[in-house]
């Protein structure tokens, strides 16, 4: 009986002792990333970053894991420099992975043994390597690095004049120039030199061959070896600089290992990444994703789909559409050891999931769901000695490397490196609910509540829909707008998934595309009159909104069609729909959504730019931005917040001219949420 006193006096002791989540928190939890498995399942390696507010003091380590949790992870690296890109040996004896040492002046390629020893740089190029992959044989390494057409004439260049002659100029963050990437393979022999293999093709000199870009805006090749070890095959852009009259497309190559003219593997008309063979090297898997034209929808699902191997080299077979009757986009994909089954990672109806299906499917087969997620959410899925093992996350919790249980829906940690942290932290469950909006739709939400938090009690409701507009609120970790750290002052946040989100279908996310905001906006003041019925502790009479790039284009439109709120806060949000397509980084598609040529001024031009409405701008309004931003350039909030001031509105312009679309750097993103924070108090 006093044993069972104790652990209750104790448990209560410690709910007491729980605390609302500071930016401290979230910036300061360790972060895993790119978990990969040794050949035989039985090990895990990953890196760690160690954040700090000093740059200089930061660290991303190499780790190592057992999959069946037998020991506790131990640290490979001890280095200052990030290490990433890991690939294991195919007899797992060791390990390839990218790092700037410090006798380097970039990134290199590093092999470090797994039973003991220092790791030995590899390759020796003037751009940064990226991306190794082992060959089949274990004696070389493929790589990723830049190709400079003008390298000797840039070392002489005067002038730091940019010339362009067909868009792109710049894209995400950074201006573009001559640079593209290429594949290289280093044999792992003394005095051997890395092998350009694209050097001098006509793919590669042609003007639209480009790698594909990431979400940081960085350029990839998603380069693979074929299973004879003999060729490679990647995925290229064929027609970058067309991107203001077509669509961008993406195709499959395969050049030989020791170099020549690539020959294209996929059918024209789509866009293909992430190619993956087989275990046994008998089928190409990929992922497609659909253009516009002829298809219809400017949204396309990303459909997982496979090529018979060798045939796909030398006759060119049309690719199985594995998930055709699939109304989910496969965000990624693993095959088992055996090659029997295909796991996928997808977002359906709020939730990062996971399911599973047979690896010679046919289109319309099934696709089953491993187990239903009702908190948090996984990604990276992979198969590992007697299971499987992936990334769980919530909103308060980043990343760790999870076993799954599939059976029991349920799973145990591997790693628990943020465990004490998050146990300190007063972060209650999220509430998930749906609604039948006025246009028949069901639209899904999730309210993030704040710290002791009372039934009984009455609190301002912060109104946050997310980004994209093809995106998805969910219960899952970010350091740039943490949701529990948008709650900790004692707010409820609403998170909508309006309209254009992904995870609920492919029409419901192509539905934004010819009603860009004011059928998402209805939607979200229908979610706020919804959520105050339901939930007597929220306070109808204290309601601000906030947003981020096209979350920011909503408070824009917001402002000009409703004075509910009491305050806004805007991030990066477009304000002119034509002055916007005039200086960001997109193209063509943006005429696609918009309904016409910008010198036509029909379709969505006009009537759905929030500039027209600006004569309505009278809710206060946070503007902030970085100047680096070259999706939503600065120039966008200048705009609004000159309105605002001419409209005598208060209102608070924060640029940060280190930074892009998003506020990344720590002491950034510090005084960034110290502003959202205080704006929010000054109104709530």
């Amino acid at each position: 009986m006093k044993k069972l006193l104790f652990l209750l006096s104790f448990s209560v002791l410690a709910f007491a002792q729980k605390r609302p989540v500071t930016h401290e928190d979230i910036w300061l939890m360790k972060r895993i990333s790119d978990p990969v498995a040794s050949p035989d399942g039985r090990s895990i390696v990953f890196s760690m970053h160690e954040p700090d507010y000093d740059a200089a003091k930061q660290s991303e380590d190499l780790w190592v894991a057992l999959t069946d949790g037998s020991v506790p992870p131990r640290r490979l690296t001890f280095t200052k420099a990030p290490e990433t890109g890991v690939a294991w040996s195919p007899d797992g004896t060791r390990i390839a992975f990218v790092t700037k040492r410090e006798e380097d002046i970039v990134a290199q390629v590093y092999v470090l043994p797994m039973n003991g020893g220092e790791a030995q740089r590899i390759t020796h190029v003037h751009s940064a390597a990226a991306n190794p992959k082992w060959r089949p044989d274990g004696n070389a390494i493929l790589f990723e690095s830049e190709f400079d057409p003008i390298a000797a004439a840039r070392k002489e260049r005067k002038s730091t004049a940019r010339v362009y002659d067909a868009m792109p100029v710049r894209f995400w963050n950074a201006w573009l120039d001559e640079r593209k990437p290429h594949i290289f393979v280093q044999e792992l022999r003394e005095g051997a030199h890395a092998l350009d293999v694209l050097k001098g093709s006509k793919l590669a000199e042609s003007a639209g061959f480009a790698g594909l870009f990431t979400a940081a805006g960085r350029q990839t090749l998603h380069a693979v070896w074929a299973p004879d070890g003999n060729a490679i095959v990647f995925a290229a852009n064929v027609n970058r600089n067309e991107m203001m009259t077509a669509e961008g497309e993406s195709d499959l190559f395969v050049v030989p290992a020791a170099g020549g003219e690539p020959r294209q593997l996929t059918p024209k008309g789509q866009r293909y990444s992430k190619p993956r063979f087989s275990p046994k090297g008998d089928a190409l898997f990929a992922v497609q994703e659909r253009r516009a034209v002829p298809s219809g929808r400017l949204y396309s699902l990303t459909r997982l789909v496979r090529f018979p191997w060798p045939e796909a080299a030398s006759s060119g077979a049309m690719p199985v559409v594995m998930t055709e009757g699939w109304d989910r986009s496969v965000t990624g994909f693993a095959i088992s050891h055996d090659g029997q089954t295909v796991y996928i990672e997808a977002e359906d109806d709020g939730f990062d999931q996971l399911f599973k299906t047979p690896a010679q499917a046919a289109p319309g087969s099934p696709v089953e769901r491993l187990f239903k997620v009702e908190r948090g959410g996984y990604s990276d899925v992979i198969p590992v000695a007697g299971g499987l093992v992936a990334m769980f996350q919530t909103a308060i919790q980043p990343p760790e490397i999870v076993r799954l249980n599939v059976e029991a829906g349920t799973h145990s940690m591997l790693t628990g490196f943020n465990a004490d942290k998050v146990a300190q932290l007063d972060a209650p469950p999220p509430v998930h609910f749906w609604f039948a909006a006025k246009n028949g739709k069901r639209i899904h939400n999730i309210l993030f509540l704040p710290p002791q938090f009372d039934p009984n009690k009455r609190y301002p409701l912060v109104v946050f829909p997310h980004g994209g507009p093809n995106s998805m609120s969910k219960d899952g970790f970010s350091t740039r707008w943490n949701s529990y750290l948008l709650a900790s002052p004692g707010y409820v946040v609403l998170e909508t998934n309006y309209t254009g989100s992904t995870g609920f279908g492919e029409k419901f996310a192509d539905d934004i595309e010819k009603d860009v905001l004011r059928g998402p906006a209805e939607e979200i003041l229908e979610a706020i009159v919804e959520a105050v019925h339901r939930y007597p502790y929220i306070d109808e009479h204290r309601q601000a909104a906030a947003g981020a790039s096209y979350g920011g284009y909503l408070m824009n439109w917001f402002n000009g069609h409703t004075n509910q709120f009491k305050c806004i806060v805007n991030h990066a949000g477009a304000i002119n729909n034509e002055s916007q397509y005039g200086v960001n980084d997109g193209g063509w598609d943006r005429e696609l959504r918009m309904g016409g040529a910008i010198w036509e001024k029909n379709g969505q031009w006009n009537d759905q730019s929030p500039i027209r409405y600006s004569g309505s701008f009278n809710t206060p309004t946070l503007i902030t931005d970085g100047e680096l931003d070259y999706r939503v350039p600065i120039s966008e909030s200048m705009t609004t917040f000159k309105i605002l001031q001419r409209r005598k509105v208060p209102s608070r312009l924060v640029i940060f001219p280190d930074e892009g679309h998003w506020i990344l750097k720590g002491e950034n993103s510090r005084k960034h949420m110290e502003e959202v924070l205080a704006w929010l108090q000054r109104y709530l």
